[in-house]
């Protein structure tokens, strides 16, 4: 990269210069906003009935409704769940947000990144339990891809790091311990006892993981954007 090439991530702050207290950028706010608007509009509108109808599940596939791994994304048990996300996507977002771009073609990858790994999510719960009767809802699997994405990042100090470096494993092996834990024991924060889709946040942690490196190329990120 040229010395005088502002870098995707955006240049050092001064050691003095005062960092916002809120610096989230605009592509995430509108995903938290969303996410809450949304379950707004849920629970006017959606009776629990037709929301688990549109949950996704392994019995759903079966049957031939595959845009429950779209539509269950747009839906949540509770408030609580809902808010819950909405902070998760407020923490573990940004990074991946400002890698993507925030101009409009980084925006629509960054959102088409989002919705691809809240999809794959689902296909891995419902594989994982294909004759399971309890369909799932939320965007945690789609949340998890951006934890995963971040990992990179995080191991690349700001650029995407390799696939198999100590903090992606790492951070790995910490997010499925805590998701078997919590999603054993039925203590999850947020989940008001209902089952937590564990596995549909460790396949959305692997679909992050993996996919990051292809949607910052399409969304137009130079190599530059990798560690060597």
């Amino acid at each position: 990269m040229d010395e005088t090439e502002t870098p995707p991530w955006g240049r050092p702050r001064p050691e003095r210069e005062r960092e916002p207290m809120f610096n989230a950028p605009w592509t995430i706010v509108v995903l938290c906003v969303g996410l809450i608007a949304l379950y707004g509009a849920q629970t006017l509108f959606v009776p629990d009935a037709l929301r688990d109808h549109y949950g996704v599940s392994g019995p759903a596939l079966l049957a031939g409704r595959w845009q429950t791994l779209l539509t269950s994304l747009f839906l949540h048990g509770s408030w609580p769940h809902v808010l819950m996300n909405a902070v998760a996507a407020l923490a573990f977002g940004p990074p991946v947000a400002r890698l993507m771009g925030v101009n409009p073609r980084g925006a629509a990858v960054f959102y088409l990144f989002y919705l691809t790994c809240g999809v794959l999510a689902g296909l891995g719960f419902a594989l994982a339990a294909l004759h399971g009767p309890d369909p799932a809802v939320g965007a945690s699997g789609a949340i998890s891809g951006l934890l995963g994405a971040a990992s990179r990042i995080i191991q690349g100090r700001g650029r995407i790091g390799p696939m198999f470096g100590s903090t992606v494993i790492g951070m790995a092996v910490a997010w499925a311990i805590v998701n078997v834990v919590l999603g054993v024991s039925g203590l999850t924060p947020g989940a008001m006892g209902m089952p937590v889709a564990w596995q549909a946040h460790l396949a959305g942690y692997l679909a992050g993981v993996v996919l990051v490196g292809p949607f910052a190329r399409l969304a137009g990120r130079s190599g530059s954007v990798f560690t060597q």
